[in-house]
């Protein structure tokens, strides 16, 4: 599968008073990632939102803590999408220091309508590029 990796550095605010990266900034950095492989591709979220009436939402999260993210660290963030269907991806996204993962999670995201909420199917061209992203 294609994986797009996305750096993020360890800011003093990301952290715990030992230096740790707080257990909730993990979410966050996961977010920025498939925020910025979405604009890879060519995606902003306003003109989805205003263009399509399509939102994607966060439906799940399973998270692994595996080793700590510390101050200063440069990491990166991979983002691979291992399922497809008509209105959900799944990602599995990972925070490294290298080749070493600290933090590992399965993150369901669904496309809902902005303006109901309700699930709509994600738009055709989306779609196939998303497939594309699954070699």
């Amino acid at each position: 599968m294609n994986k797009f990796v996305w750096p993020v550095r360890i800011y003093y605010e990301d952290t715990d008073g030992g230096g740790v990266v707080y257990h909730s900034n993990y979410l966050k950095f996961f977010e920025r990632a498939r925020t910025e492989w979405l604009r890879s591709l060519g995606y902003d979220q306003v003109e989805l939102r205003d263009e399509n009436d399509v939102l994607f939402v966060v439906r799940s999260i399973q998270i692994k803590y595996l080793l700590p993210a510390r101050f200063n660290q440069l990491l990166d963030v991979v983002t691979q999408i291992s399922q497809l269907g008509r209105c959900r991806i799944v990602f599995e996204q990972k925070l490294q220091l290298g080749d070493e993962i600290l933090t590992a999670a399965t993150v369901e995201v669904a496309s809902v309508s902005a303006t109901s909420f309700r699930p709509v199917p994600i738009p055709e061209s989306m779609r196939q590029q998303f497939e594309s992203q699954q070699s």
